[in-house]
């Protein structure tokens, strides 16, 4: 956080502040005018996985407290806390080295503790322009190379410097500094607090009302994980059409990522995502999409990664992919939702492969049914079964009830 402050009082005295139309121009009358917000989540998972003596079991939940300044000369300023705890049921390995003498229990990654989850302050100069300091999410695209892992109740942010905006009323800049990430299992352990010395670039460009096109570089230096250094270059395409009453959505994404920084593999590897989405009228879309991620079966380490990814999103809600398998992986899969009445529904079918040598790793298939209890609540059903086809990977079964509430 030191190179953070320090970043924070160049910005401060390298920007003159001016105030805007309807601000609030007294600083004591900013933070009277502020919002608080308390959310509570709750949520049971249970685990059978192969090669454990024991299925995992965890009833746990958070209660998150935040609130968010008015505006004062341009700047305002945002907090938030975390806490999570076990609610009678804590039968499960928590990952990370956060519950030791677990090893009989699945991974359940939701440690218990309090968590220092956001604390920055904005600098807007213009409405086009926004300057982010100090503990913040970042979320970009649909998470698949930098998220906030918004599934585990203890969430990923960030210790950086951030900037958003642009010029042009098509185009949307993202730059990112970031010094360090705060990782799921929380800074009471060394896989919880990563640092690192990361640029990330992105650009949004509207090709028109329909097609976004969206050129991006992540250059990762991690010191306390050299593996995970990688630089990544790559463009997404992502558009909709009305074919009569009925509309398609698709994404085409391509990448290249090789080691940099400490890494101690050398490798290059390549990335590609394609999916096609049909919604019609009565409520149903279905879906077909193809993602690899490179790699090859005689070079460990030499697989394309995503170490600061919402992982859960992808290749399955059984999670069995969090570390892409030295042969790479290929995911052939298939979504079916449906609204009916009051419910959300999907279903999910996947197909894994070695996108290196052809391996079977097996398939997958996950089923969720949600729905919106009154303006404050909302109910999740969800479950995931994924049929291991070889060893390293092994049978998996999650179930999981979460119920939330939003103040």
């Amino acid at each position: 956080m030191a190179r953070l402050l320090a970043l924070l009082v160049l910005l401060t005295t390298s920007h003159a502040a001016f105030t805007e139309e309807g601000e609030v121009l007294d600083l004591a009358e900013a933070i009277r005018s502020g919002a608080a917000q308390v959310a509570l989540r709750y949520r049971f998972e249970h685990v059978d996985q192969d090669g454990f003596s024991e299925d995992a079991q965890a009833s746990t939940a958070r209660l998150r407290l935040n609130y968010g300044t008015g505006a004062w000369r341009n700047w305002q300023a945002f907090g938030e806390f975390d806490y999570i705890g076990t609610v009678f049921l804590d039968d499960y390995d928590s990952g990370g080295g956060t519950s030791p003498g677990r090893a009989r229990y699945p991974l359940i990654a939701d440690p218990d503790g309090a968590d220092l989850n956001q604390l920055y302050v904005d600098y807007r100069p213009s409405d086009n322009w926004r300057w982010r300091l100090g503990r913040q999410r970042i979320l970009l695209d649909d998470h698949r190379f930098v998220g906030n892992v918004g599934w585990r109740q203890n969430e990923q942010t960030f210790d950086a410097l951030s900037v958003q905006g642009g010029p042009w009323a098509n185009t949307e800049f993202f730059y990112g500094y970031v010094a360090n990430a705060n990782r799921i299992f929380g800074d009471t352990v060394a896989a919880g607090d990563h640092r690192m010395n990361t640029h990330l670039l992105n650009a949004r460009i509207a090709v028109s009302e329909q097609v976004l096109v969206t050129p991006y570089t992540y250059l990762i230096d991690n010191d306390d994980d050299p593996a995970s250094s990688t630089s990544t270059f790559g463009v997404r395409l992502a558009g909709t059409r009305s074919i009569a009453d009925q509309s398609m959505s698709y994404i085409a994404e391509l990448a290249t990522q090789s080691d940099a920084a400490d890494s101690p593999a050398s490798f290059d590897a390549a990335y590609v995502h394609v999916d096609a989405e049909w919604t019609i009228p009565n409520g149903m879309s279905v879906a077909v999409g193809f993602e690899s991620l490179g790699g090859d079966q005689a070079s460990p380490g030499a697989a394309f990664r995503a170490p600061l990814a919402t992982l859960h999103a992808f290749q399955g809600w059984a999670d069995q992919f969090s570390t892409t398998p030295d042969a790479g992986i290929e995911d052939l899969y298939g979504r079916l939702s449906y609204k009916l009445s009051q419910w959300q529904l999907q279903a999910v079918w996947h197909e894994f492969s070695a996108q290196s040598g052809g391996a079977d790793y097996g398939r997958e298939l996950d089923l969720s049914a949600s729905r919106k209890l009154g303006e404050r609540y909302a109910l999740l059903i969800k479950s995931a079964h994924f049929d291991a086809e070889q060893a390293p990977f092994v049978d998996t079964s999650k179930f999981w009830i979460m119920l939330t509430a939003d103040y």
